[in-house]
């Protein structure tokens, strides 16, 4: 009889266990003294590179933000957004550019015209092989207090001639009424998985589509967003990863400044997804991103300060996308955070708004040092392996 008691209390807590387990998103263990602001405790990914890709100089664009990171054809290109001095001026551009070896960076080019009607900025990147895709997010000048855009592209067969502006495609072949996230990437399977932030406002939402190009057959995934003040998601500027069950995880960017990351999660491709929830993990609320290594390790990149403080820049790692267990410096604050030279509306110093992607066996981690620096760290892809 207590034999039997036994098994059943054993059967009981393996249920509970993995009930639990399965409506986390995942967690992420004790890696981080808060009490060291610079580092946080953390010792640098072996083998890092921290390389500049445009640092302006008196008489250049004094402003650049949201930097990401794409190969093609042989090639990883750059793109950001810039003006002369403040976020979101008037005379805002995107620009890009390319590098054969990661290291030596193009002079920039204008990817984009200044906007008459509003200001246009990065969308992030993708390719089928064939064509290069550049999508670009587009704020028309608004008559009422919602912020808000669609988001168009355009693309190139060499990455230098360029085809006319067009707008990204639901499954019914009507424009998605939302500004893309710069995190667009592919499951296994070929599916692209990325979000929109969806107007009215800005409504975070996953979307997928299995167009190769990544410009039609966007479809939304249902989720239910979290209670949020008008015009704005609670949920917003999202990454994600899959885990080693294959369920997709979307991180997001806490509104509501609880300077932790929410997750929702996708069981089936990305069709529907759970309710985002509080994951207990410090970050500074601002981008991140996340993705999986070749091997299928999950990672998260972001600043896990636990305040505004943009800094550092931190890798967390997971073998199956439930536990992260491992943690690497990318940069940190003292003398590795070089000073903001120019001043500028809303610029902050810090390592802004982190993108990533693989390239030739390295994982390669783009940003804005202080919204004027547009930098990258590269690690090899065998030091992040655990």
């Amino acid at each position: 009889m207590i034999k039997k008691i036994n098994i059943l209390y054993f059967l009981f807590i393996t249920i509970a266990f993995y009930a639990q387990k399965n409506t986390i998103p995942f967690k992420v263990n004790a890696l981080f003294d808060l009490t060291n602001i610079e580092t946080l405790g953390l010792t640098n990914a072996e083998k890092k590179e921290n390389i500049t890709i445009f640092s302006p100089q008196n008489n250049e664009n004094k402003y650049n933000h949201g930097v990401v990171l794409f190969p093609f054809k042989g090639m990883l290109y750059a793109q950001w957004q810039s003006s002369s001095k403040d976020e979101d001026g008037a005379d805002t551009q995107v620009f890009y550019s390319r590098s054969t070896d990661g290291k030596q960076w193009s002079k920039p080019k204008a990817l984009t015209n200044k906007y008459k009607y509003g200001i246009k900025t990065s969308g992030g990147w993708w390719s089928d092989g064939e064509f290069l895709v550049a999508y670009i997010c587009v704020w028309p000048n608004q008559k009422n207090t919602l912020k808000q855009g669609y988001t168009e592209y355009v693309k190139s067969t060499n990455g230098i001639n360029w085809e006319t502006p067009k707008p990204l495609l639901t499954k019914k072949n009507k424009p998605i009424l939302g500004i893309i996230e710069q995190d667009i990437h592919a499951l296994p399977n070929g599916r692209l998985i990325t979000a929109f932030h969806m107007q009215p406002g800005l409504i975070a939402t996953p979307f997928y589509s299995d167009d190769p190009l990544g410009i039609s057959g966007w479809k939304a995934g249902k989720m239910k967003n979290l209670p949020s003040r008008k015009g704005i998601s609670r949920e917003i500027e999202p990454s994600w990863f899959y885990r080693k069950d294959s369920a997709i995880v979307m991180i997001f960017r806490d509104q509501n400044s609880t300077f932790k990351k929410l997750a929702a999660v996708s069981k089936d491709n990305g069709l529907n997804w759970t309710t985002p929830q509080i994951i207990d993990t410090p970050d500074s609320r601002a981008k991140q991103s996340a993705g999986n290594l070749p091997d299928g390790t999950a990672f998260m990149v972001n600043n896990p300060s636990g305040n505004k403080t943009r800094y550092p820049l931190v890798i967390t790692l997971s073998r199956d996308g439930f536990v992260f267990n491992k943690a690497y410096l990318l940069r940190s604050g003292g003398k590795d955070l070089q000073p903001m030279r120019y001043n500028g509306k809303y610029k902050r110093i810090g390592y802004s708004y982190p993108k990533s992607v693989i390239w030739n066996n390295y994982l390669y981690v783009s940003y804005a040092t202080n919204k004027e620096d547009v930098e990258l760290t590269r690690i090899p892809i065998s030091s992040l392996i655990y």
